[in-house]
């Protein structure tokens, strides 16, 4: 065996390896990276309590137990941030330290939990579950890339994957979209880099984890999911919890056709910049390819026709679509303000109608003689109940934010101290801390913690605060620079194909075009629409 045989890169063991998420303790990080790690988790540990005593010691004017609150929230924030527990745990951890230290009784304090959001997730959640268990949106994902033109270019590789994301991402979790695709990804990936390699335009031993074409394809992954994730409520978290402390604050209920109508054009508009921006500064090392159509066709072959399993899964995730939107149907049809409208929106409650096509799953058999149907309950307990978890104790600081008046008195001091007296510099100042915020801790506490501020600043400076809190809802969303800003970043970060530093340089170019769509699009769609 000549030197150069022995130097030559084995694609697929360097690759394929890394075909699935591998958390931090299952990577192999440089000593600099491992002390940074224990570092931050141990600084975390520490700082989180201390920030809470320091604050709750401080003699601030602050009514009743607001200053308790604020000084428990502070704690849970450098919790998250640090990652110095499970965020979900250092919610829990807040939760707990809210009833003991007397903010509110347990019951109050854990009434969110009861509410038909949490339940709407917990539905979209199996319904996800079946998806990836029984292939529907891989085989979603092959079909699309099987379509003339897209699989011979790694330009339209990268977009039919962004579409795909997008459109998936609508209504199944981002993470879990992120997730299902990666191997796929991945394996195309390879194909790509054996024919770089095949064609001498690589040294015999590059590093396939260290391709631009690999950078591109795995950030359109990620964000591609953040900005599907936009498209529907039950899209992203940020979208629920922004959607329901809108209509507290406003007495308007945004319903699921109107927020796909408001989010159509703006995210039709970020996944076109989506696009220049990765390749422009991801530009692949080649555009023409062969080898990946027959990579499609053979995947699909594979699959064979759809299982009962599949057609299961498709039934019930039809209907639940089916009644999700039949509400904004009645209503183009009726009126928002009808006996009809209220009748029907009244009785297709989002989380009812979630549980009911998860419901579905478990009534539709795959084989009746042996009593055997579309999903088990193991199948239920595998989904990600941290997200739940996580989502219920924002929701509930997000709910005392206000029931304390500690949002009221927090958005009187911003207005006053930054002069915020119109609906533009509102909506400005709240999409810039939604986007600040969401690269240091979950879309979930960013939506939970910016909202409930922004609103009693509107109401502050006499502006309606319907436009700034949807915009710091969207913005929620946000966050493309740091493996830690979403989870779908981390996903693709522990791919391996993807460095910090292309990370950060495309997520900060995002971030400022994406603000910008949002604070000029957003606005004029409410307008057209008649929102707000």
């Amino acid at each position: 065996m000549d030197d150069r045989t022995r130097n030559r890169t084995d694609v697929d063991s360097a690759l394929l390896g890394h075909s699935t998420y591998r958390s931090l303790g299952e990577q192999k990080l440089s000593p600099a990276e491992e002390r940074f790690e224990k570092a931050r988790r141990t600084v975390g540990l520490w700082l989180a309590p201390l920030v809470t005593v320091v604050f709750l010691a401080l003699p601030l004017d602050l009514a009743g137990n607001q200053q308790t609150l604020a000084g428990i929230l502070l704690g849970v924030i450098v919790l998250w941030i640090t990652e110095a527990v499970p965020i979900p745990v250092g919610g829990l951890i807040g939760v707990a330290l809210i009833v003991l230290l007397g903010v509110v009784p347990a019951d109050d304090a854990l009434e969110p939990f009861g509410s038909s959001t949490i339940f709407t997730f917990i539905g979209a959640f199996i319904l996800a579950q079946a998806m990836l268990k029984h292939g529907i949106a891989r085989r979603f994902a092959f079909r699309i890339l099987a379509l003339p033109r897209v699989g011979s270019s790694t330009f339209g590789v990268i977009i039919a994957f962004g579409g795909i994301t997008c459109l998936l991402s609508a209504f199944v979790s981002n993470t879990a979209t992120v997730a299902m695709l990666l191997p796929t990804a991945v394996g195309i990936l390879a194909v790509i880099a054996k024919l770089l390699q095949d064609r001498n335009m690589v040294a015999e031993d590059f590093d396939p984890l260290r391709l631009r074409v690999g950078a591109a394809l795995m950030l359109m992954l990620a964000y591609g999911a953040s900005v599907g994730g936009l498209l529907t409520p039950v899209g992203s978290p940020p979208n629920l919890i922004g959607r329901g402390l809108i209509e507290k604050a406003t007495g308007e209920r945004i319903s699921f056709a109107q927020w796909f109508l408001v989010a159509l054009p703006i995210c039709l508009l970020m996944f076109v910049v989506l696009v220049v921006i990765l390749l422009l500064l991801n530009r692949p090392e080649i555009r023409r390819i062969e080898g990946v159509s027959d990579y499609i066709a053979q995947q699909r072959a594979e699959m064979g026709p759809l299982s009962r399993a599949e057609k299961n899964t498709l039934i019930a995730f039809g209907v639940t679509v089916t009644l999700w939107i039949a509400p904004g149907i009645v209503a183009v049809g009726f009126g928002n303000d009808s006996a009809v409208y209220d009748a029907v929106s009244g009785r297709l409650n989002e989380g009812v109608v979630a549980v009911l096509g998860a419901a579905l799953l478990y009534l539709l058999p795959t084989d009746w003689s042996n009593r055997e149907f579309t999903l088990r309950w193991r199948d239920a307990a595998a989904i990600d109940w941290g997200t739940i978890v996580l989502f219920g104790t924002g929701i509930i600081f997000g709910s005392l934010l206000a029931s304390t008046g500690l949002a009221k008195t927090l958005g009187q001091s911003a207005s006053q101290s930054l002069g915020l007296s119109s609906t533009v510099t509102i909506t400005i100042f709240a999409v810039l801390l939604a986007v600040v915020v969401s690269e240091t801790t979950s879309n979930t506490a960013s939506a939970s913690v910016v909202v409930p501020i922004v609103i009693p600043i509107a109401v502050a400076a006499g502006a309606n605060p319907f436009v700034p809190a949807l915009a710091a809802t969207f913005a929620a969303s946000f966050g493309f620079m740091l493996p830690v800003s979403t989870p779908q970043n981390a996903v693709v970060y522990g791919s391996g194909a993807v460095s910090i530093t292309r990370m950060i340089r495309s997520g900060i170019s995002f971030d400022v075009v994406g603000a910008i769509l949002i604070l000029v699009g957003l606005p004029v769609m409410v307008a057209v629409l008649g929102l707000g």
